[in-house]
């Protein structure tokens, strides 16, 4: 895709500072930081969608998030825990329409966080999990 921003760092047309590199995927890090060393991972290959990659390279890029992790921890950089992040879908954050996961040092006082909706005290009845997760079941492949 010529617009796409991280086809065309894949491509080598658009800079970015490169953490990692495979035949699958890459590791960037985000001009746009929540932390210092939040890292990028996205596939070589344009998907808008999680659900448009094919299985190995979305497992893929979890395993590299995975290691991009561990590298974080021992970097240097200030890194008590670590967020793994994926928008999917335009009301779900998602910005850049070729899917990547964001991996984010967390350090206590950072002030980044993850709102939950002013209904998530209330739990439903099990019945209904029950039906919605009948429904999900129904329509996995």
């Amino acid at each position: 895709m010529e617009s796409c921003v991280f086809c065309q760092i894949v491509k080598g047309v658009a800079p970015a500072s490169v953490v990692y590199s495979d035949e699958k995927t890459m590791a960037l890090m985000d001009i746009q930081p929540v932390n210092q060393g939040h890292t990028l991972i996205v596939p070589k290959v344009h998907s808008a969608h999680l659900s448009d990659l094919d299985e190995e390279t979305g497992s893929h890029m979890f395993k590299i998030a995975m290691r991009v992790s561990q590298a974080l921890r021992e970097s240097g950089v200030k890194c008590e825990g670590i967020n793994l992040f994926l928008a999917d879908g335009e009301v779900a954050g998602q910005e850049i329409f070729h899917v990547h996961m964001h991996v984010i040092p967390r350090f206590k006082g950072d002030g980044f966080g993850i709102r939950f909706g002013p209904n998530y005290d209330v739990r439903p009845e099990r019945r209904e999990i029950d039906s919605i997760a009948k429904n999900i079941m129904g329509k996995l492949r």
